[in-house]
């Protein structure tokens, strides 16, 4: 993948960071991956959980260094991030991919695997009823059918409910740190990236390795999201992304096409969800929602 210059290196010899122009509490270089040491360490992670405010304390290093703060999730069954399974030799750079078509091309073979013929009891009857199958599809993606709908439109960054989208990360990671509801115990980490959206590839995250093994293709729908929604990847645990949203969909109908990119990019959220149409998950889970959050089985 494509990289900037890495200055994690740096804190090797400065563990508080002040050569980068940063104050950083007790913490580590973790470099450790699925196939053995990196040559370069992946990112910095706190030693003691995140507080509220230590998020938004770290945005600086966007600046200074390069550097973007995520929080990690090590508590739980989550585990150690040597229990992560990164892959970053793994990940192409996010930029190679176009946002669309990694998504038209994800939602056009899930209908392809859910309209395939049943080869096993093929029918005769030309004129028989949809297969249940094609029922429940047709349902669950209502209003939308196989064919790719296109991309939503982007939210007008000037709403009234629109907000910094830096903002809106360090209040969503304040409130991840003060709950216990999705995150166990959060680390602040700080990532060499180009932009929020990157953070996972350049970890070689392999949370959705069961639905897609190259993640930068999934960065690229984030840089996408970032530009039209004001997205930031504010936190990961090893099989879930947590989202913080500036701009979200005002309307049913906006969010009804943000919600189809949200099922083609990852189908268990709606698969396996609380809302098993994509017109309720839109309702429920996009529409006015400041946090978007995707986890892959």
């Amino acid at each position: 993948m494509a990289t900037l210059p890495n200055p994690l290196p740096k804190l090797a010899a400065d563990p508080s960071g002040s050569v980068l122009g940063l104050e950083l509490p007790a913490g580590s270089l973790i470099d450790v991956t699925a196939e053995g040491p990196a040559d370069e360490p992946l990112l910095w992670c706190a030693d003691e959980p995140a507080k509220a405010g230590d998020y938004d304390t770290l945005q600086p290093a966007r600046r200074a260094a390069g550097l973007l703060p995520v929080l990690l999730d090590l508590g739980g069954d989550q585990g150690p991030l040597d229990a992560w399974h990164l892959l970053p030799d793994e990940a192409s750079y996010p930029g190679d991919h176009d946002a669309e078509e990694v998504l038209e091309e994800f939602w056009e073979e899930y209908a392809a695997d859910e309209l395939a013929p049943d080869t096993d009891h093929p029918s005769t009857d030309s004129f028989a009823e949809p297969s249940p199958d094609q029922a429940a599809y047709d349902e669950m993606i209502a209003p939308y059918g196989p064919e790719w709908p296109g991309l939503a439109p982007a939210t007008d960054p000037g709403q009234e409910q629109a907000a910094d989208p830096d903002a809106r990360a360090a209040t969503l990671a304040d409130s991840l740190t003060e709950s216990v509801s999705w995150l166990k115990e959060p680390h602040l980490a700080l990532v060499p990236a180009r932009r929020s959206a990157d953070i996972p590839a350049a970890i070689g995250w392999t949370g959705q390795i069961n639905y897609e093994g190259d993640v930068a293709r999934l960065c690229a729908v984030l840089r996408s999201w970032e530009d039209r929604f004001g997205i930031r990847v504010v936190a990961l645990t090893a099989d879930q992304l947590v989202l913080s949203v500036a701009a979200p969909p005002t309307t049913q109908e906006e969010a009804e096409a943000v919600a189809a990119e949200h099922f083609a990019f990852c189908p268990d959220n709606i698969t396996q969800g609380h809302h098993e149409a994509l017109r309720a998950y839109a309702r429920h889970e996009v529409l006015n929602q400041r946090t978007w959050s995707f986890w892959w089985d």
